[in-house]
């Protein structure tokens, strides 16, 4: 089988010197009293930004969201990624409160003086979810962008405003963290190295169960757990792996699998050379229920095959165990849930499907 190509341009593929870029990231961080927990989504998009400017453009304007917002909340202000940015590429990053229609005017955009700016939070307008030509538009004239860069993977299933109207307006290619991305889920799932290995958890059976389907496609081994596992009848089929233990609570509820479970797993883990992830094993927000997910990120994080960890509660969870053990590796901690889920299930990606094709 043919080895996976990345089907859409990126930013090596167009010419950046003097351009003003419009890039679409993800800034959808963790907030704590006005202050970042976590500024894993900004630090994904330093390459895009740091190609950006070492090729040459004249500007480069950044636009995100931030939260679920019902109208303008200053609590949900992008002011502090901007201020985060700037440390990360020691250099000052501008933020501009301009969001069209509802916030400053185009010429508070056309006074930033950096080589890097931030603008507020697009979700500040309801124009953003429902894909707004006028809204990209206004974006588009008060930045003076010649060219757009999607970068925001853990958006591209959603058809709003930034991810897709804007694309009609301005040249679009990809930024090298929707490709990474894209790139090494595809390539996990129709060219592995094998065997293939699927560890799916979780809670809700409605999202989950298309992803054992699909796997039953393409995987040579699938182990369950979680809440997922104990609410989910699967097919009959030979590549999957149940709990056959667990680890309760005082009222007998079973919150994580046990121990032979998680054993288990990481047996299959040493069986396989391509692990795809998605879905704790346990209550893993909860150190007495977190010990078999741990297990399983150890393991994956010393094997040195490729590894690929994805789901928003999963991604939140390995960070957090890396940040106590900075020795373990993956190939992909991935930004995305929703997307990168859509992404193995085959579903269309909006935000990726209108990017100009190689």
């Amino acid at each position: 089988m043919a080895t996976y190509q990345f089907p859409k341009q990126t930013i090596a593929d167009v010419p950046i010197r003097g351009r003003t870029v419009l890039v679409r990231v993800d800034y959808n961080v963790p907030l704590e009293n006005g202050r970042i927990t976590s500024d894993f989504r900004i630090r994904a998009e330093l390459p895009t930004l740091e190609y950006l400017l070492k090729q040459g453009a004249r500007k480069v304007f950044l636009i995100a969201h931030l939260g679920r917002p019902e109208g303008v909340a200053r609590e949900l202000s992008l002011r502090p990624t901007a201020v985060d940015l700037a440390k990360l590429l020691d250099e000052p990053v501008d933020f501009v409160e301009y969001v069209p229609g509802v916030l400053g005017k185009p010429e508070d955009v056309a006074a930033a003086t950096s080589r890097v700016a931030v603008l507020e939070n697009l979700r500040f307008s309801e124009a953003e979810e429902t894909d707004s030509e006028d809204f990209a538009r206004a974006l588009v004239e008060a930045t003076g962008a010649d060219l757009f860069v999607q970068d925001g993977f853990a958006n591209v299933h959603r058809k709003h405003a930034s991810m897709d109207a804007i694309t009609k307006l301005l040249p679009a290619v990809a930024g090298y963290l929707v490709e990474k991305e894209v790139a090494d889920v595809m390539k996990a799932i129709h060219d592995p190295v094998r065997p293939l290995l699927t560890i799916i958890g979780g809670a809700k059976v409605e999202d989950k169960a298309p992803m054992v389907e699909k796997m039953l496609e393409v995987a040579d081994e699938i182990c369950l757990g979680g809440k997922f596992a104990q609410d989910y009848t699967p097919p009959e089929s030979e590549k999957i792996l149940m709990p056959v233990d667990a680890r309760k609570d005082a009222e007998g509820r079973s919150l994580d699998i046990g121990d032979r479970s998680a054993v288990a797993i990481v047996e299959a883990i040493d069986r396989a050379e391509t692990i795809i992830w998605n879905g704790t094993v346990g209550m893993a927000e909860e150190a007495e229920f977190a010990r078999s997910s741990e297990l399983i990120a150890t393991a994956l994080g010393q094997s040195g095959k490729t590894t690929i960890i994805c789901g928003g509660d999963t991604t939140g969870f390995v960070l957090n165990y890396q940040e106590k053990y900075r020795d373990l590796k993956y190939t992909l901690i991935s930004t995305g849930g929703g997307a990168s889920l859509e992404l193995i299930l085959g579903e269309p990606l909006p935000g990726l499907d209108c990017l100009l094709d190689k």
